[in-house]
């Protein structure tokens, strides 16, 4: 089954079509990708998953076709950034 893995930072973007066999979660597509040697700062314990921008557990399956995302920690509270746009 063919899926995608994508995972962003903000000067790099990274997404990885990848086939993985029926059944496979969202974990296991993680694994398979790899991506997880290109990042070792990932940390699936404390960061979120999803597919096509809906939270998702590790152990949901995925679909042809899916992209699964890992998500980075927020940095900066979107009602601060707005307050300082108010401003300015």
């Amino acid at each position: 089954m063919n899926v995608g893995v994508c995972y962003a930072e903000a000067e790099r973007q990274l997404w990885l079509r990848l086939e993985v066999p029926d059944g496979s979660t969202v974990a296991q597509a993680i694994a398979v990708s790899g991506i997880l040697k290109l990042y070792p700062h990932i940390d699936l314990d404390s960061q979120k998953v999803g597919i096509f921008g809906k939270l998702a557990k590790l152990d949901t399956p995925v679909k042809e076709g899916d992209r699964v995302e890992i998500y980075r920690k927020i940095t900066a509270d979107p009602q601060q950034v707005q307050r300082r746009r108010v401003d300015i």
